[in-house]
């Protein structure tokens, strides 16, 4: 854990009186700042039959499960190892897991810990849970436990509670959350914090303010993030830009989750106007231009159709460039008419050892959709499959389909349906049902939309697309009794709809549509 270890012509320490020393062993946690050194670590331990120490171990764990710079697989084994583990370790992994990506495996180990082990849980065990559960998203499920909770009387502890008013606010328990939040009497600034995220969350913009506003001072960065973020949530893109300001009115040095937020913001809304000011400002306020910044500036510009200046930031940060930022860019090509380049890109990322994940293949083949390269595609999809092990998701497959369709191939479309490990959704089967009318396959076609109706009895797509099969097969009767069945079933069409971005507000419009309330007054400004 030391850095002076990590170089094998340094003289060997005595591990011994390294981990009998408290002092050391505060010394070795301090100054491990990496994995790399962990590892080098608990490699002289086991070399010298300390693998065992419990103290030793129990640090390297706390390591490995809380550090930002750790890994909580890393952590899993070394837990696994330990042939009687106490309740800091318990206690440990549990924490890790409730902070990672695979939450549930926090639940599965503290039932593990109840059934298994001669081990009680403590005070301290039970808030990493509740944060288990609300990153799941599953508040009827760890209600559960707050009954545990209270039967244990330690409801009242302000750790706990602050935990279960978070995984209900969260997972979008409103009622829940405002009665443990109306029974605190003085003020409890995590409390209000997560109150504020849960209203923002299930869109009460206007409640979410007043609460926001009634902090006062109190207010800290985690209170206006949240607070500019519900407002992006909503579409309010004027009034999130309107709070930042008011932000660095009041002196609070935004985040680079601020920025961040402003910057995901500009991307789902299309506002390139916005989007550049906030780069601008990373730059004129000497922001670091970490891995997550510089992604979430190239996904900007990628998402708002500026692919030169996406481009630009992608080649002038070369060290940063994180793998999210090469799959943004791929993506970003891709969607933006540079097919070609998006591939290019992919094979120069390969070429540089660096290994792709699910979202590069489903940028590359996005890529592919749109040039009609078949041989390539099917070479992409067997890559990721066979050298890297990746499990192909459902959008990976409506890609293979659309593509495959386009291309006319329509028994080996339904070769590839039949042989997926999942079910096919909806767009895999009215991707189908389209290349069946662009090739007059009506057989197939009849396949393909009773699926869609199966899957959706009120999809209009399947009728419609249907209708247009017949149609191009000359067969007119039966087109119009797929329309008419649509109108027996009172199944229409959706509208299409536009977004524009009017004063930093994004107005939605449906074609032929008067239904926004400020529809006369836009297109005057016309």
């Amino acid at each position: 854990m030391v850095s002076c270890i990590s170089s094998l012509t340094q003289p060997q320490i005595n591990i011994s009186k390294f981990i009998s020393d408290h002092h050391h062993l505060t010394l070795l946690e301090n100054n491990c700042s990496s994995m790399k050194d962990l590892k080098k670590i608990h490699a002289q331990l086991i070399k010298t039959g300390l693998s065992n120490d419990t103290i030793a171990i129990s640090r390297a764990l706390a390591f490995c499960a809380v550090s930002p710079s750790g890994d909580i697989n890393y952590a899993y084994l070394l837990f696994t190892r330990i042939q009687n583990p106490n309740l800091f370790s318990w206690n440990t992994i549990i924490r890790g897991f409730s902070r990672s990506s695979a939450p549930e495996k926090a639940i599965s180990l503290f039932v593990d810990m109840l059934v298994n082990s001669p081990i009680q849980p403590s005070k301290l065990t039970y808030p990493s849970l509740f944060k288990a559960y609300a990153q799941l998203g599953r508040a009827q499920n760890g209600a559960q436990l707050h009954a545990r909770v209270i039967k244990l009387g330690l409801e009242f502890d302000q750790f706990i509670r602050n935990a279960i008013l978070y995984m209900y606010a969260n997972s979008g328990f409103l009622s829940e959350a405002n009665k443990l939040f109306d029974q605190d009497e003085s003020f409890n600034l995590i409390a209000w914090n997560s109150m504020i995220l849960g209203l923002a969350k299930s869109g009460k913009i206007e409640e979410c303010r007043r609460l926001f506003d009634g902090m006062g001072s109190r207010r800290t960065t985690i209170s206006w993030n949240t607070m500019i973020s519900g407002y992006v949530r909503k579409g309010k893109l004027m009034d999130a830009f309107q709070l930042f300001e008011e932000m660095q009115e009041e002196r609070i040095k935004p985040t680079e989750f601020t920025l961040v937020i402003l910057l995901n913001a500009s991307a789902q809304l299309g506002s390139l106007d916005q989007g550049q000011w906030v780069h601008s400002y990373i730059c004129k306020n000497n922001f670091e231009l970490n891995s997550i910044v510089v992604t979430a500036i190239v996904d900007m510009y990628c998402k708002c159709g500026a692919i030169e200046k996406a481009r630009r930031v992608f080649h002038q940060m070369s060290s940063k460039r994180a793998l999210s930022c090469w799959n943004s860019m791929i993506l970003g090509l891709a969607k933006n008419g540079c097919e070609d380049e998006a591939i290019q890109l992919f094979s120069q990322l390969v070429s540089s050892n660096r290994e792709p994940d699910d979202v590069t293949f489903l940028g590359v083949l996005t890529a592919c959709i749109h040039t009609g390269y078949v041989g390539k595609a099917r070479d992409y999809f067997l890559l990721m499959k066979q050298m890297y092990e990746i499990e192909p998701s459902i959008k990976h497959y409506s890609c293979m389909v659309e593509i495959l369709g386009q291309a006319g191939l329509l028994d080996e479309v339904e070769q590839l349906i039949r042989s997926m490990p999942i079910e096919p959704d909806v767009i895999i089967w009215g991707s189908l049902l389209s290349a069946c009318r662009k090739h007059a396959n009506l057989e197939m076609a009849k396949w393909a939309a009773e699926h869609v109706n199966e899957l959706d009895f009120n999809e209009s797509s399947g009728y419609i697309l249907m209708s247009n099969v017949y149609a191009a097969s000359g067969q007119f009767e039966s087109a119009i009794k797929q329309r008419i069945s649509m109108k027996q079933h009172q199944i229409s069409k959706e509208c299409g709809c536009s977004l524009i971005e009017v004063n930093g507000e994004i107005q939605e419009f449906t074609s032929g549509g008067r239904l926004n309330p400020q529809v006369q007054e836009l297109m005057m400004l016309q």
